[in-house]
């Protein structure tokens, strides 16, 4: 029986377009539809993106903490891949928050950057996982690196809380969260289109994620047949 190569999958599909139909929505939602903030002006826009991106690295890390718990239980080299392209994808949305997140700065707090309690935790995640990404890319291939790579994964996650609660637990620069705020309730002090439209990019973003990943893993499984037919013709 012929089985179907990972490579002769077609890209797109669903996702695709879900995708594509939700960052749609989002730019018009965005730009025509939720009202200017008035204190702050037209850059309070830059939330719609920065807060999605934070929310996608995030739940991007987490696959690949779930990842790496799973490759060390089973050591399925499937489980390491997830992990390896969850990463990735994490980083670049990691970078979006550390980029829009000054740009949206400078002219509420006067300042591209302080070393505020949730700035400087979240830079400590991107090396984190910055460095996760090089030990993949310079450690010897095997076994043996997966295991580091997964114990750097896992590791690395918990810095995830201390983010999430920074602006609970000290006195910092940063407005504690605007969705989900335990004491005064979702969406809390927003108005309602505002909260709508960040819902709605928050989707888009998020179905980004798996579109991403998606193809990543298509390529992963492609470069991992790739490998083995070396290995099969030349050894």
């Amino acid at each position: 029986m012929e089985t179907k190569s990972p490579s002769n999958d077609k890209p797109g599909g669903f996702v695709f377009w879900a995708a594509l139909a939700a960052v749609l929505a989002s730019a018009v939602l965005i730009f025509s539809y939720a009202p200017m903030e008035k204190s702050e002006g037209v850059v309070q826009r830059i939330m719609y993106f920065h807060i999605p991106s934070a929310w996608v690295a995030f739940f991007a890390f987490f696959v690949v903490f779930a990842a790496s718990v799973l490759f060390l239980w089973k050591k399925d080299r499937k489980w390491d891949a997830i992990a390896h392209c969850s990463a990735e994808i994490g980083i670049i949305f990691c970078s979006l928050v550390l980029v829009t997140g000054p740009i949206w700065a400078k002219p509420v707090w006067g300042a591209w950057w302080v070393w505020d309690a949730r700035l400087t935790s979240t830079l400590i995640l991107w090396l984190i996982y910055m460095g996760y990404l090089m030990l993949r890319a310079h450690a010897e291939a095997g076994s043996q690196r997966a295991r580091y790579a997964a114990v750097l994964g896992i590791v690395g996650f918990l810095d995830i809380p201390i983010i999430h609660f920074s602006v609970l637990w000290w006195r910092t620069f940063h407005p504690q969260p605007k969705m989900l705020n335990m004491k005064e309730g979702v969406a809390s002090g927003m108005d309602p289109s505002m909260a709508w439209t960040l819902l709605i990019s928050v989707a888009a973003f998020t179905l980004l994620y798996f579109l991403l990943m998606k193809q990543r893993i298509r390529l992963e499984k492609m470069r991992d047949e790739v490998l083995h037919i070396k290995h099969t013709v030349f050894f």
